[in-house]
C-alpha cells in the first residue's frame, strides 16, 4: 500500500516538472506510476488529493527532521532549525515546487502553510514556556508571520535561479527575523 501511494505521488510531481498541474490527467499519472485506475482510487478521489498527501507526507518529514536538530541543539534560536528547512527544501526542490506553485487549487498549499504554521506555534510556545516568559504578541501571530514569510522566502528562492544556497537564504532570513525589515533594507555598510 504504502509502495502505490509512493509510486503515485512520485509520478505526479515528476509530470509537474514535465507540464502544468492543470493539464495532467489520472491518467497520466496512472500510466507514469504503472498503477490500475481502481488502485488509484481506493487511495485518492482526485489528483488534487495526491498533492494534498504529498503535503502531508513532506510535512511529517520535515518535522522530523527539524525535531533532531532541536534535540541536537536544545538553546534557543540558533537559526539551525531554520537552515535544516532550507536543506530539506534543497533535498526535496521538485515537490516543494510543485506546492509552492499553489497546483491543485491551492490546497496542498493551504495545507503546507496551515501544518507549517502548527508547527511553528508548538516549536516556539514550547521554547516560551521553557524560558518562562510571556510573549509580546500572540504566539500563534508570530507562528503565522514567521510560516507567512519561511513559505514566500521559499518560493522566491526554489522557483528562481537566484543563485543562493539554502545556507545562505537561511541566515538571511534569520537576520530579517533578528534584525527587522528596516535594517535589512539599509544600504550594507562596507
Amino acid at each position: 500500500m504504502r509502495r502505490t501511494r509512493r509510486a503515485i505521488r512520485e509520478a505526479l510531481v515528476e509530470l509537474c516538472a514535465e507540464q502544468d498541474f492543470g493539464s495532467l490527467t489520472v491518467e497520466d499519472v496512472l500510466d507514469r506510476a504503472d498503477v490500475a485506475r481502481a488502485t488509484f482510487y481506493a487511495h485518492y478521489k482526485a489528483k488534487e488529493d495526491v498533492l494534498v498527501d504529498i503535503v502531508r507526507s513532506l510535512t511529517e518529514d520535515r518535522a522530523a527532521w527539524v525535531a533532531e536538530y532541536e534535540a541536537q541543539r536544545p538553546d534557543g534560536f540558533t537559526g539551525n532549525p531554520l537552515r535544516s528547512i532550507f536543506t530539506h527544501a534543497e533535498n526535496n526542490t521538485a515537490v516543494y515546487r510543485v506546492i509552492l506553485r499553489g497546483a491543485g487549487d491551492g490546497r496542498p498549499l493551504r495545507e503546507f502553510y496551515e501544518r507549517t504554521s502548527e508547527e511553528a506555534e508548538a516549536l516556539f510556545r514550547a521554547r516560551a514556556e521553557q524560558s518562562g516568559e510571556t510573549p509580546r504578541i500572540p504566539v500563534e501571530l508570530v507562528a503565522r508571520a514567521w510560516a507567512g514569510e519561511l513559505i514566500g522566502t521559499l518560493a522566491w528562492w526554489l522557483q528562481g535561479d537566484t543563485g543562493y544556497t539554502a545556507d545562505q537564504v537561511a541566515a538571511m532570513l534569520s537576520d530579517l527575523s533578528i534584525h527587522g525589515r528596516r535594517w535589512a533594507a539599509e544600504p550594507a555598510s562596507g
